[in-house]
């Protein structure tokens, strides 16, 4: 489990084309301490399993599930990637529950200053999460624990911090870029719930007239 705080910016080493997936390398020094074989490591919010970790860099394998899903695939050497490690048992949860799971892909459509150094983050997500998305809640933008701060539509804003704007990637994105999204887990499971009530068998507006209602 990760908490969507960002612990070190990562720099995309190469790309290697594996069948349908493919092999990522990535320098790193922090999230590298450490690291052994095998271990989990949050890539722009996509939980991977490291491999050939060194105390400079690690890679990890691509399934084709995680291309089609994520912003992964666009990945080219020199890109800036969002990093983390797995929270500790002990650890604060500073952020919200982030699984590493991205739900879909949303477009950056820009990231306007909002006075000082602050920054107004516009995103426009796709319609198959826009039921989880609620005003005040959480959700992470490439692995960034942020809370929604307005919903127009299918267009999701937050704002950014100095602190964030400075310490992720997104001072590196441009409009049109994608950017991985994972919703709340609760809401998912709230969604799902919700789901399965179900009508009572045979009820209609007929039989409900029969009835006398």
């Amino acid at each position: 489990m990760f908490t969507g705080i960002v612990e070190e910016l990562g720099t995309v080493a190469a790309v290697d084309g594996r069948g349908g997936g493919a092999r990522l390398r990535l320098e790193a020094r922090q999230v590298t301490e450490g690291a052994t074989e095998g271990c989990s490591i949050a890539v722009n919010g996509v939980c991977l399993t490291a491999v050939s970790p060194t105390r400079e860099s690690f890679a990890a394998d691509l399934a084709p599930e995680t291309l089609r899903r994520s912003n992964l695939g666009d990945l080219k050497p020199g890109h800036r990637v969002n990093l983390e490690r797995p929270l500790a048992a002990n650890g604060r949860l500073d952020g919200h529950i982030v699984q590493g799971h991205v739900d879909a892909t949303g477009e950056f459509l820009g990231l306007d200053t909002a006075g000082g150094e602050h920054w107004w983050l516009r995103i426009g997500v796709p319609d198959e999460i826009e039921r989880l998305l609620v005003y005040k809640g959480s959700i992470a933008i490439d692995g960034i624990s942020l809370t929604v701060a307005s919903i127009e539509g299918r267009v999701l804003s937050v704002t950014i911090i100095p602190h964030t704007y400075r310490l992720t990637n997104l001072h590196t994105r441009r409009p049109g870029d994608r950017v991985n999204l994972e919703c709340d887990i609760l809401a998912k499971y709230v969604d799902k719930l919700l789901r399965r009530v179900e009508r009572p068998a045979g009820l209609s507006l007929e039989k409900l007239a029969e009835l006398g209602y």
